[in-house]
């Protein structure tokens, strides 16, 4: 990798000063995981909502950092407008709650491709981690079951953990995840190539490295979660699948935690993320969480 991000440094100045930052910046702490919570200006009730069910706040984050290695932060940019009063109310936020990671980006729905890469640049430059996790502010999250799956896959290079799908490529304009490039993905009628939901998912430390050392020439399509998929594609890259990453909402996640599988995450599929989530994530969250007490208890 840095071998390719010097040659491609002489050719874009900056490319290969981010691949010394990411690979030599002695620094960083030593963590086991960071977890991105992706939000947006006008979502603070959600913020909210999270805090308020799977989100450890104040000491107990700091301790689960300290001890466990896991960082959760809400990731956002900025707005277009330089010290708007919407980032004004994210650094009031940010003041209360200690857990935002700001982001040098200009938020815009269709800059999530844009986000996602300066996110794991980011965070690489900050934190030197075995894993990185994107997560949707709408999901809901068990993080000992995160943490126990992790650690599953710790020993392998080169991961890229979810539940992968393969939707067709829409072609048609004004709908939903149209994509401009359809023609780039063969004939009319084609599906994507496998990748991850993008509601949650887990790279490895060489992985999120390459997006930070590369960012610059990584393509993005129109949908943040194919853009992920096609910067993997070309790569040595195990690709996980892992249904426990992409539970429904109750009775579905709740039978399971019954029977002894709890889920790593839970939301719903019809609204890409628990349907009314401010209001329903508590529910979820009693029907589906995990005891407090596991996160502490998991090996990292």
């Amino acid at each position: 990798m840095e071998l390719a991000a010097s040659r491609s440094g002489r050719e874009m100045p900056g490319l290969e000063s981010s691949a010394a930052n990411a690979s030599t910046n002695s620094r960083r702490p030593k963590v086991f995981v960071v977890i991105g919570i992706n939000t947006a200006f006008s979502s603070r009730k959600r913020r909210d909502s999270v805090r308020d069910t799977w989100m450890p706040q104040g000491e107990k984050l700091i301790q689960l950092e300290r001890e466990k290695g896991i960082i959760i932060r809400f990731m956002i940019g900025h707005s277009a407008t330089s010290n708007s009063i919407l980032d004004k109310a994210i650094d009031s936020e940010d003041a209360q709650h200690k857990d935002f990671l700001r982001l040098e980006h200009i938020e815009g729905y269709h800059e999530l491709s844009a986000k996602t890469k300066i996110f794991f640049s980011t965070a690489v430059a900050k934190w030197d981690a075995d894993f990185y996790v994107k997560v949707d502010d709408d999901v809901h999250v068990n993080l000992g079951m995160l943490a126990t799956t992790l650690s599953r896959h710790r020993s392998k290079p080169r991961v890229y953990i979810g539940c992968m799908k393969s939707g067709p490529v829409l072609s048609q304009k004004n709908v939903k995840y149209h994509e401009p490039e359809y023609w780039k993905f063969g004939e009319e009628g084609n599906k994507y190539f496998r990748h991850a939901t993008g509601q949650i998912y887990a790279i490895s430390k060489d992985l999120a490295t390459y997006i930070s050392i590369n960012q610059p020439i990584l393509h993005k399509f129109a949908n943040e979660d194919v853009s992920l998929g096609s910067w993997f594609i070309g790569l040595e890259v195990e690709h996980i699948d892992d249904r426990n990453m992409c539970c429904q909402t109750p009775p579905d996640c709740e039978w399971k935690a019954q029977a002894g599988n709890v889920c790593v995450a839970s939301f719903d599929w019809s609204c890409s993320g628990i349907c009314k989530s401010v209001e329903k994530i508590r529910s979820v969250h009693e029907k589906c969480g995990e005891e407090d007490s596991a996160i502490w208890g998991v090996r990292v």
